[in-house]
């Protein structure tokens, strides 16, 4: 796979577990779901995001 598809991946399940979290758990737990909506609209626009470079670094190919 590649990173957009392991970003995509992981920022879907990262999503659904903190709504998850946020319903069972602790509503605190929705900033975080919003901070990767941020995250994702920002990389929109600059083609930058914290998790593609890890994943660049763990060696996924581009």
């Amino acid at each position: 796979m590649t990173v957009d598809r392991y970003l995509r991946m992981i920022a879907g399940t990262m999503v659904l577990a903190t709504l998850a979290l946020g319903h069972y758990v602790n509503q605190n737990w929705y900033y975080f779901t919003a901070f990767i909506g941020l995250n994702l609209f920002q990389s929109a626009f600059t083609n930058w995001c914290p998790m593609m470079a890890l994943l660049r670094k763990l060696g996924v190919k581009g």
